[in-house]
């Protein structure tokens, strides 16, 4: 059986004896819906959008609390090779259709096909201006939602200046935009001279503050449109009033790791079709979605043109200080840090998966000591979610679940960006409550660790490849002179990167924080030898 939209309509009984659940509703006529009056338009399709913003909207429908679905932007670079591969690929051999397997701890799997993509697009302005713009002008539209990453909304480089295809697109007519942020503000301005309709601009991103950097690098590139004539300084009133554009902020969570092979063979054993794992760049890809079934989404409750019934799919909808509280409980303490730990460690100790660093009895415990106790003293209690219930849940269900095969080499992307909110921010919190942070061994063990394994060698003493990150080159620049075997000659290498805050938040040689000296030691016990890792671990974690 082939999963499109035919083969729903006329083959019922397959998916009931499949046990796949598959949509209520009439998706032909949702997509009928959706084209007259689009109400929500997500940048970013992958994954995450896939298994998890576009399964809510599909509960939605379901229950027949809207009638519209999303229009989903595929935002992968115009002009690669592999540029519409998302699209052609994944999206239209199956409808837009996905296959969902949300795997529980004990195994089980949900089969579920969400219907709810009612369109994609690829944001290429040489060929889709034209039905982006008519989407954006339509009055009917309230949500323009993001799942592009946390780079994604990064305009500039390490120095302040504007990245080459920033640069390019502020010099240009709107039309021509490339970057995403660039590509939203043109529509933004499109629908402020069509009409000034209110909209909302929601990142979904798993980072801090997602909402207000979105605005940040949307706004900066207007006004330099507006400098440069192609706008007037209403557009700029317009997107700093947030009764007519807002941005609220979320605070997003759920394991979804790339396809498995194991999965794709289970669902093309039932019978169907086309469920085999395949590269799009460097990304596994497939017509299905496998994540863990724990999810959580807490959006402040900002929308001037209204929005959907957000609470009847699961979300929490609260105040800003919630969501902030929300963000910060799990970012700085409950998850991300104890993933970060996990995904540098696994690399070094040649792990493949997550589930399996958890039965090592000394990563165990070293989460266990970064989120229990090292983090938990500043944790923040947003009220909605229980800060404890959280982390007991993410260390003795999520993290040890064997069916959610999560890779470090995956966690590790673009640590650079994490460290200063999973790690930097429970150390400003260390500092500003008076506390000593002498007592910490977890976090700045996990701080060398991220050092060693930039070095790209394993703790056998064997190459390593390093998973992206847009500091890397940066960063190796500091440590190139270090050797292997050398621990004695570090000389000043690690102070450029132990005193910088744009990678910790702060400065680690700072007399509040003083760790600097005490992670140069851990550096220089991990470098000593082949594994030399595993027995600084051992050593410090007991």
């Amino acid at each position: 059986m082939k999963l499109n939209i035919d083969t729903l309509n006329n083959n019922k009984d397959f998916f009931k004896k499949a046990n796949i659940k598959i949509p209520k509703y009439n998706i032909e006529k949702i997509i009928e819906n959706t084209n007259k009056n689009p109400t929500w338009i997500h940048f970013g399709a992958g994954n995450i959008f896939r298994g998890f913003i576009a399964a809510a909207s599909d509960r939605l429908l379901n229950d027949n609390i809207i009638d519209t679905g999303i229009i989903a932007v595929d935002t992968h670079a115009a002009g690669r090779d592999d540029d519409y591969d998302m699209i052609n690929k994944v999206y239209k051999p199956f409808d837009n259709l996905t296959l969902l397997a949300s795997i529980k701890s004990n195994g089980d799997i949900d089969k579920k096909v969400i219907g709810s993509i009612a369109k994609i697009i690829h944001a290429d302005f040489i060929n889709n201006y034209e039905a982006l713009k008519k989407i954006f002008i339509s009055s009917s539209l309230q949500v323009v939602s993001f799942t592009i990453t946390e780079k994604g909304y990064s305009i500039k480089d390490l120095n302040g200046n504007y990245n080459n295809i920033v640069k390019e697109d502020i010099n240009n007519e709107p039309k021509k935009a490339k970057n995403i942020m660039s590509i939203a503000a043109a529509m933004l301005l499109e629908r402020y001279k069509n009409g000034a309709f209110p909209i909302a601009m929601l990142s979904i991103d798993n980072c801090s503050n997602n909402g207000d950097k979105l605005k940040s690098s949307i706004v900066e590139i207007a006004k330099e449109w507006v400098k440069k004539g192609f706008s007037d300084d209403g557009f700029i009133e317009y997107l700093e009033d947030s009764k007519k554009v807002s941005f609220p902020l979320s605070m997003i969570d759920k394991i979804t790791p790339r396809p498995s092979e194991i999965i794709s063979k289970k669902l093309e054993c039932i019978g169907l079709e086309g469920m085999s794992v395949f590269k799009i760049g460097n990304n596994n890809m497939a017509a299905f979605v496998n994540a863990e079934a724990a999810e959580y989404l807490v959006i402040e409750d900002l929308f001037p043109n209204g929005r959907p019934y957000f609470e009847k799919a699961g979300i929490y909808i609260a105040d800003r200080t919630t969501v902030e509280n929300s963000e910060k409980m799990k970012v700085t303490t409950c998850l991300n840090p104890l993933h970060t730990a996990l995904a540098i460690f696994g690399c070094l100790l040649n792990y493949n998966f997550i589930y399996e660093e958890m039965r090592n009895h000394t990563l165990k415990k070293l989460v266990e000591i970064i989120g229990y106790d090292e983090g938990m003293k500043v944790a923040v209690n947003p009220k909605i979610l229980n800060p404890k219930d959280f982390i007991k849940e993410v260390i003795e269900e999520r993290l040890v679940n064997p069916y959610i095969p999560d890779s470090p080499k995956r966690i590790a992307t673009d640590t650079s960006q994490k460290i200063p909110i999973r790690y930097g921010e429970t150390l400003k919190s260390y500092a500003k409550n008076g506390l000593d942070t002498s007592s910490l061994i977890g976090i700045p063990l996990t701080i060398a660790a991220w050092i060693r394994y930039l070095m790209g060698i394993d703790d056998n003493g064997n190459p390593m490849e390093i998973s992206p990150d847009p500091m890397l080159e940066e960063l190796q620049k500091h440590i190139k002179n270090i050797k292997f075997k050398e621990p004695k000659n570090l000389g000043n290498n690690l102070k450029p990167i132990l005193s910088n805050k744009t990678i910790f938040a702060v400065d680690l040689y700072d007399e509040k924080i003083n760790l600097g000296s005490k992670i140069e030691n851990y550096f220089s016990e991990m470098i000593s030898k082949e594994n030399a890792v595993k027995e600084c671990l051992e050593k410090y974690i007991k």
